[in-house]
């Protein structure tokens, strides 16, 4: 029998659609109940955008407001007995982007106004926050039961200007006002969820409230959003066999592109592997792997805080940290680590228990292809169209294993480009490649140690490992020099692939390839 195509929720983040019109639900409703029936009633929880915090925020407040009939044949039924309904207060901040301070109030008070209209409280003139203190308060004494406050993407109206010192504590003040009434209101509340891509300190935004339990990092909640490895091997089974017939591959090769490209992340460690929800259901409904999560807008603000860090893009991935200095609020960082990992751009790849450092690292060939796509511009400015179709010409070059044609068509390109600023650096050139190398789809490290020195480069391919020395101002006779000198090969012998070697020298005045020489180790 034929296995019919499900309906993908693709931007749909309301529970009860989902349900009543039968789109495809990974279901989380175990993690709900676990969480509502825990000693804490606050809770914070990031993930990256996209990643189903907006569906978990609408699954609880179809779960307070006692709709029971939602949730038949989800885990939840066999465990929930009472389904109370309780004031559900439900605010969604992810529209409030790109305002100033006076814009932002009247975004918090179109909010409140929903609320108030039900409870009879229209036409207030007061402070967002007294207005909330008001609300509480009254759908409490109206309804008889304490109140659920949910507070989807509470930093939304933050991120666009966590770069900017001058709005940031502006906007930041107009936040915390609003928020400020949930310590007071603690009598009359029965739960408070928040969500949201970065971490703020709780004394810049949450004033008082210092009982919010972040449940980010905790184990028993790792696989609250996105989709994990078990649930797409049994709950989408049928999905992948559809897939598989549209790419007229098999069901195992699906899975493996579907892992390369959309899995890899980790919030705590132990962790099972977690798939990004957003790429993967898209890559279903439309049937071929493709550069979704990404394509959908990489934050301004990541690529500015990236520049003002200095960051090159070789420096994103393979980062030592302990806990407290990557799940850290952001407006405290003194680096870029914290904000790469609570955006999704970086992940906990492995733990060490005697040093308590995690290896964060990309997680998968979707972000890191997207990352490096949109560090081109840095080097090519308004060249970088030309500059990806350049790097499909040397995919294929470097595929077919023609390594001169692939150095010849990037000398050609780099002396059509400007000059760019600090070119006369070894290091900018470095950079330079190792965002062109990466935008390959191949395993591209820099620095690498040997026992007699670092390689500038190494890069792999399925059939050629490639070792690479680049020089500036002076020959490509010098660079290969040095790899021969200090036996770089040696450190790859047992790799079981050919090595090549390749010595490379730039020239400073025409920005580009002046020499190279490629030779065989044996």
């Amino acid at each position: 029998m034929e296995v019919q195509q499900k309906l993908y929720p693709i931007g749909i983040q309301t529970f009860s659609e989902l349900i009543r019109k039968n789109y495809l639900y990974i279901d989380k409703t175990e993690y709900v109940y676990c969480m509502t029936h825990s000693a804490s009633k606050y809770k914070f929880l990031s993930r990256p955008r996209r990643f189903g915090k907006s569906l978990l925020t609408s699954t609880l407040h179809s779960y307070f407001a006692g709709q029971k009939e939602l949730f038949e044949g989800l885990a939840i039924e066999k465990l929930e007995t009472e389904w109370m309904e309780y004031p559900v207060l439900h605010f969604d901040m992810s529209l409030g982007k790109h305002m100033d301070c006076g814009q932002l109030n009247r975004y918090l008070a179109s909010q409140l106004e929903r609320y108030e209209d039900i409870f009879g409280l229209g036409g207030s003139q007061m402070d967002v926050n007294l207005r909330l203190t008001s609300l509480i308060r009254t759908a409490y004494e109206q309804t008889g039961r304490q109140v659920v406050v949910l507070i989807d993407e509470y930093d939304a109206p933050l991120l666009d200007v966590m770069h900017e010192e001058k709005n940031l504590p502006v906007l930041r003040n107009v936040m915390r006002n609003f928020y400020s009434p949930l310590k007071a209101c603690d009598p009359y509340l029965r739960f408070v969820f928040l969500t949201g891509i970065t971490k703020f300190s709780q004394l810049s935004i949450f004033s008082e409230l210092n009982n919010i339990e972040n449940i980010s990092m905790d184990e028993p909640y790792a696989a609250i959003c996105g989709i994990s490895e078990e649930e797409m091997l049994s709950q989408m089974a049928d999905d992948l066999v559809v897939l598989a017939e549209r790419m007229q591959i098999s069901r195992e090769e699906v899975i493996m592109k579907l892992k390369e490209n959309y899995d890899g992340y980790h919030f705590t460690w132990p962790s099972p592997d977690i798939y990004n929800p957003f790429s993967l259901l898209t890559a279903m409904s439309k049937g071929k792997i493709d550069s979704y999560w990404f394509g959908s807008g990489t934050p301004t603000y990541l690529i500015e805080m990236l520049n003002r860090y200095g960051v090159k893009p070789q420096q994103i991935g393979e980062r030592k940290a302990l806990a407290e200095s990557f799940d850290a609020p952001t407006e405290k960082m003194n680096d870029i680590t914290p904000l790469l990992y609570q955006s999704g751009y970086i992940t906990i790849k492995n733990y060490s228990s005697l040093t308590n450092l995690y290896t964060l690292d990309i997680p998968n060939k979707e972000v890191r292809m997207g990352l490096m796509k949109s560090l081109l511009p840095k080097y090519l400015h308004r060249h970088t169209t030309e500059g990806l179709t350049t790097v499909a010409l040397l995919f294929e070059a470097i595929y077919e294993e023609r390594m001169e044609d692939a150095l010849r068509l990037l000398q050609a390109f780099l002396s059509t480009i400007p000059q760019c600023d600090n070119t006369d650096y070894e290091g900018h050139y470095q950079s330079l490649l190792y965002t062109i190398f990466s935008l390959l789809g191949m395993y591209v490290d820099v620095e690498v140690r040997t026992p007699r020195g670092r390689v500038d480069m190494v890069m792999r391919t399925q059939t050629t490992l490639y070792i690479v020395e680049l020089k500036l101002n002076k020959t490509a006779d010098a660079a290969m020099s040095q790899i021969d000198l200090k036996n770089y090969p040696e450190r790859f012998a047992l790799c079981g692939l050919p090595i090549v070697k390749v010595g490379i020298n730039f020239d400073s005045e025409s920005h580009t390839l002046k020499d190279w020489k490629i030779d065989t180790f044996l």
